[in-house]
């Protein structure tokens, strides 16, 4: 029996007009009034997402978030943690370094803002996350010692990111984890780290097992989330190596591919 069900938002949930489409706030709306958890799973901050828990109306007192990929997990009420996993500056020199060489600018966040590094040139990044602080700044004036980052960020041209990510040094793989969320967006996120990590938290936190999860996702950032579910259902859309590891398809994220799965799944909580 599904009790939770977790939803990558970029090309899973949110069409190519960034919006949840009425079909899918329905279906959303009523599985979670029928007491079954929504949780949205997504590589940003909980303050970018904030319109979509509205949108949905997550707000029980035991409504959560995955955030950064994995790294936070966050209720929405209160924004509490309940589990937290960060990296440190001299983990994301590597990454700086390599951006350097190439030309390339990198954005950093913790679990509250964004640095925008000037030296290393203007970012599309500012132009994809709204509603989070963007602070201009340098590597050197990062903030130091133990202070906790959830990930740095490469924001360009989707062919850029593709090369870099091809060329990617060992020196940054040995300290931080790859994946590309979205074409023109490439995330260096701390080992150990991804969003089945996240929600393996929270299932634990209700007293649930991964049999009773259900996840949508599309791309490499969700790959451990579809295979670790019960049902790991991937969009038409979504790229062919997340698509090898599903339990099932569904339609694209512009045929509100999720209200279409749920509609065919939970037949009679959605009647």
């Amino acid at each position: 029996m599904i009790k939770m069900i977790a939803l990558d938002l970029d090309n899973t949930l949110l069409n190519s007009q960034k919006e949840i489409s009425p079909a899918n706030e329905r279906a959303l709306k009523r599985l979670h009034e029928s007491g079954i958890k929504v949780v949205l799973c997504t590589g940003r901050p909980i303050n970018a997402i904030g319109h979509y828990i509205d949108q949905l109306d997550l707000h029980q007192p035991d409504d959560f978030t995955i955030t950064f990929n994995g790294g936070l997990v966050v209720n929405n009420q209160t924004k509490q943690p309940l589990y937290a996993q960060g990296t440190t500056k001299a983990d994301l020199q590597a990454v700086y370094d390599y951006l350097r060489s190439q030309g390339l600018p990198m954005d950093v966040l913790d679990f509250d803002r964004v640095y925008e590094l000037t030296e290393l040139g203007p970012a599309r990044y500012k132009g994809t996350v709204k509603n989070i602080e963007f602070v201009d700044t340098t590597m050197a004036d990062l903030p130091g010692a133990e202070h906790p980052f959830a990930k740095a960020v490469l924001a360009t041209e989707p062919a850029k990111v593709t090369q870099a990510k091809a060329q990617v040094p060992a020196a940054v793989t040995a300290k931080l984890r790859v994946v590309q969320s979205q074409p023109h967006i490439l995330e260096f996120l701390p080992l150990g780290v991804n969003k089945m990590v996240g929600l393996n938290h929270l299932l634990a936190h209700f007293g649930w097992q991964a049999a009773e999860l259900m996840t949508f996702g599309d791309a490499d950032n969700d790959l451990e989330m579809i295979i670790g579910a019960g049902d790991g259902v991937v969009m038409a859309n979504g790229l062919p190596a997340v698509k090898a590891v599903a339990d099932h398809l569904t339609t694209s994220n512009d045929e509100d591919g999720v209200a279409d799965y749920l509609t065919k799944t939970f037949v009679k909580e959605l009647q």
